[in-house]
């Protein structure tokens, strides 16, 4: 009973791990195959390419890394600044893009801080720490003070547009004045610009447009990276009337041309206001055109990623055949280091063992030595030494201890050079070899294949099968 009692006690206790096990596969197999649905063919290509260089096995991260070479994975989303003067429908875009309430918006300064909103699988808040978790190239921000603090996450489930591929940056309001911020705006602003793809700059024609503080950093930004620098005229239906739009972007346009960073050619800067359907406007809304340009980075972001995939698997392949034929050269330059250490180290053990037997045969009877050796052997000996005999007669009394100290010297010399002359250089090991060979294999056979494969697909979305 009481055996039955505790089996009874363990099956309610423990169930069976099996059921459970099942429950838990069928359910990660379902959200693999919402994701695999709700995936775009970009996206796709995009985190497909990231995997192949983190890899835990086979990443092309770690084989650069074992061969001295440093690699970045590429990330799977592109990053969007907006900068601008507070109040200037930064967040409200934001907002407008991704087609949900994520960012407060207001007349008021309302983003005090760097506020990061990109797509995922919940609706969720970060922290600054956890930001930085969460984006781990972004974390030299440390060192700056005060702006942790200030650092949030906004993760949303909009899968509108080309949000999934998309993380904005909203930034803090700027101002002139007076106005103190917690941490070093100006300075936190430029270092966020070398990491983004683009950074939009949002001018409003109603409040201060041409604040000093944002034309400084505008042109600071654009002296090192005009390419990602875009700029539009926000809230351009509450400018009044066309000829009051006119007249604030001649304005601005005037106030750009005066700073030297900016006064370049090919400026545009398009009307965009955030479209209200209970609201009738005359003015030209060429917000879509923010989008289109949105859509062309995101395609040359792609583009850049499978290019820079080919380039560093040749880099890898390249240095593989470097290692080897480096490898190569230095098992010949150790080979003849050997013939050279071992024949100065044959010539230094060649003078003492003759001096050795000079000595020993002055000291011995010569019919002594007959009996042990023979005659030839005798002989031989004879031979061998008569070189140090001839040398040593020829010496004075006086200076036979001199002489014998030189002959240790020599020696001595002779050792030197040996043990220089016979250094060696550190080789692969035949598994070591047979690795490398491998990674290389893996690179340019399944690395450089999946690299074409996913070029295939990305072409095939625009492309006729005409011209493929």
């Amino acid at each position: 009973k009481l055996i039955n009692c505790l089996i009874h006690f363990y099956k309610r206790s423990f169930p069976p791990t099996t059921a459970m096990s099942g429950r838990v596969n069928k359910n990660r197999g379902a959200t693999a195959n919402i994701e695999a649905a709700t995936t775009t063919l970009n996206e796709r290509i995009l985190k497909e390419c990231h995997n192949l260089y983190t890899d835990t096995e086979h990443g092309l991260v770690d084989i650069a890394e074992s061969l001295g070479l440093k690699l970045l994975p590429p990330r799977k989303k592109i990053t969007i600044m907006l900068i601008g003067n507070h109040s200037a429908g930064k967040s409200s875009f934001i907002n407008w893009y991704i087609e949900e309430h994520v960012q407060r918006t207001g007349v008021a300064i309302e983003t005090q801080g760097f506020s990061f909103v990109t797509s995922g699988r919940r609706r969720e808040s970060l922290t600054g720490n956890a930001t930085l978790h969460l984006y781990p190239h972004f974390k030299p921000l440390q060192a700056m003070p005060g702006v942790v603090d200030y650092l949030s996450t906004e993760i949303s489930t909009s899968k509108q547009k080309k949000f999934p591929l998309v993380t904005f940056v909203d930034s803090p309001g700027l101002v002139d004045g007076d106005m103190c911020y917690p941490f070093d705006v100006n300075e936190s602003i430029l270092w966020l610009a070398e990491l983004c793809d683009m950074v939009f700059v949002f001018f409003d024609p109603i409040g201060q447009a041409l604040c000093k503080r944002t034309l400084n950093i505008v042109e600071s930004i654009s002296s090192k990276h005009p390419e990602r620098m875009r700029f539009y005229l926000s809230k351009a239906d509450e400018a009044g009337h066309e000829s009051d739009r006119q007249r604030v972007m001649m304005q601005i346009v005037q106030e750009l041309c005066k700073r030297p960073g900016l006064n370049k050619t090919g400026f545009d800067m398009p009307t965009i206001y955030v479209p209200n359907p209970n609201k009738q406007i005359r003015c030209v809304n060429q917000i879509e055109e923010v989008c289109k340009d949105i859509e062309k980075t995101i395609t040359q972001t792609i583009q850049n990623t499978l290019n820079s995939l080919e380039k560093d698997c040749n880099t890898i392949g390249d240095m593989v055949d470097q290692a080897i034929s480096k490898d190569n050269q230095a098992r010949a330059s150790n080979m003849k280091a050997y013939l050279k250490g071992g024949f100065l180290y044959l010539l230094t053990l060649t003078l003492p063992m003759a001096l050795c037997l000079t000595l020993v045969l002055a000291m011995l009877q010569e019919s002594l030595v007959v009996d042990m050796l023979g005659k030839e052997g005798m002989e031989m000996l004879k031979i061998y030494t008569n070189p140090v005999r001839t040398f040593w007669a020829g010496v004075p009394a006086d200076y036979q201890l001199w002489a014998g100290l030189g002959l240790v010297v020599i020696t001595f010399i002779l050792l030197v050079l040996a043990r220089w002359t016979s250094r060696t250089t550190k080789t692969l090991s035949s598994r070591q070899k047979r690795q490398l060979l491998d990674k290389q294999e893996y690179v340019r056979s399944v690395v450089k294949s999946k690299k074409k494969s996913l070029y295939n697909e990305y072409l095939q979305q625009t492309v006729s099968e005409q011209d493929m």
